[in-house]
């Protein structure tokens, strides 16, 4: 109980001595979250919110990247690999297939994501070879209906490259470098124009 009475104490001093900034703030947030924190260290959900660290993983998206036409361009070419080592079995993709011809789009012409079902493995985003599955930072997901909100489309599924940077910014430049080097590499390796090869 004396522990109890401590932290009860020591809220009311900090107060005293910081203010009313320890609440409602980013940086009170921080203030309550270091190691030599006084008395109250809890937050308020959801008036307060703790920033979630820049590799925190949740349901996976669809990234598309925007032509400069405005159209999207999802990344996805609906291979399957996704489905495939997705430990629990929750996505489903249906191949595009030409009216014309029958032969399979290398677009995907549904694509499905139980996220009850979901383990936020992120195994879909790692074996993924054209970045085009990610994992979000949007864990506030909770409704009553399953069927209707959780079962994730193409459509809510699909956000744009710019919101990835967005959210993951050393990841995503760290990504683009390395693009940039293999790009790089690839023209070093081509022989110059107008020479024999």
């Amino acid at each position: 109980m004396l522990i109890t009475l401590r932290h009860f104490v020591d809220t009311y001093l900090e107060d005293l001595k910081v203010g009313r900034k320890r609440y409602g703030t980013a940086e009170g947030i921080e203030m309550r979250r270091s190691s030599d924190t006084r008395g109250i260290f809890t937050i308020q959900y959801p008036e307060e919110k703790l920033p979630v660290p820049e590799e925190f993983r949740f349901v996976p998206f669809l990234v598309y990247d925007v032509k400069e036409d405005g159209e999207k361009a999802v990344r996805c070419t609906s291979c399957g690999i996704c489905a495939k080592v997705c430990p629990p079995q929750c996505i489903w993709i249906e191949r595009s297939v030409d009216a014309a011809t029958g032969k399979p789009i290398p677009t995907p012409a549904e694509f499905f994501i139980d996220v009850d079902v979901c383990m936020n493995c992120g195994m879909c985003a790692e074996f993924c070879p054209f970045d085009a599955i990610r994992m979000d930072h949007d864990y506030e997901m909770a409704s009553y209906d399953r069927h209707k909100h959780h079962i994730l489309n193409k459509e809510r599924l699909l956000k744009p490259a710019s919101y990835y940077a967005e959210i993951r910014p050393t990841s995503y430049r760290r990504e683009e470098a390395e693009k940039a080097a293999k790009e790089a590499a690839k023209a070093a390796a081509r022989p110059p124009a107008g020479t024999a090869a």
